[in-house]
């Protein structure tokens, strides 16, 4: 099975597409993180994705559909995967639909995360990860053992430049013009179905469960 997470950043996609991997062993595929990756790894492509991520802008399609390409030719998801992160506007949901066409597989659902604005500026403002291990912790919801300090590693958290009040800001309004008209784009294909993010993440993981089911 082949499911697309929608919503704003701080929905919660990547809080319910890691309880899927656990519970269906579907790999989780993000474009976020495999563009972090690239990006601390001084690749061309992570250098060239960075320019558009410090600014809180979309990364070229060029760029996101050859991450996806390779990555869903992988032996790990020949029984299914969760796309998380992508696609983010039309072009790219149907340049999906080609690659996936061509493997003779198709997208079966389409998950959209709905949260408030207000409600996703606090969830992401407060965020701090590790940059050693990409744990993530919350100043209000999530915090370390030690102020600070990564509980895995040890290393000290940071607030990525993405993470920032101007540029969620910034975030936000790119997803409304371009990515949210993907609602529309999978409802057409009777694929889509609408979750209210703002519950507990339990009740989410439950829903979620119950439409699959």
């Amino acid at each position: 099975m082949i499911l697309v997470l929608l919503g704003p950043p701080g929905s919660g996609k990547g809080t319910q597409a890691k309880r899927l991997v656990k519970e269906r062993n579907w790999p989780q595929l993000s474009t976020g993180d495999m563009l972090r990756n690239a990006i601390a790894e001084g690749t061309p492509l992570g250098l060239e994705a960075k320019t558009f991520m410090d600014r809180g802008a979309l990364v070229s399609d060029s760029i996101a559909i050859g991450l996806v390409d390779e990555r869903v030719s992988r032996p790990d998801c020949e029984n299914g995967f969760i796309l998380d992160g992508f696609p983010r506007t039309i072009p790219q949901a149907e340049a999906l639909d080609r690659i996936l066409l061509k493997k003779g597989r198709k997208v079966d659902w389409a998950f959209l995360f709905e949260v408030d604005d207000r409600e996703l500026v606090r969830r992401l403002s407060g965020r701090r990860t590790c940059p050693k291990c990409n744990a993530m912790f919350h100043v209000d919801t999530m915090q370390p053992k030690r102020d600070g300090i990564c509980d895995h590693c040890g290393a000290k958290l940071i607030q990525r430049p993405d993470d920032s009040a101007e540029v969620i800001s910034k975030r936000l309004s790119v997803y409304h013009d371009w990515t949210s008209p993907l609602a529309e784009y999978y409802r057409r294909q009777d694929k889509l179905i609408a979750l209210d993010a703002t519950r507990a993440a339990n009740e989410v993981n439950q829903a979620i469960s119950a439409a699959l089911a």
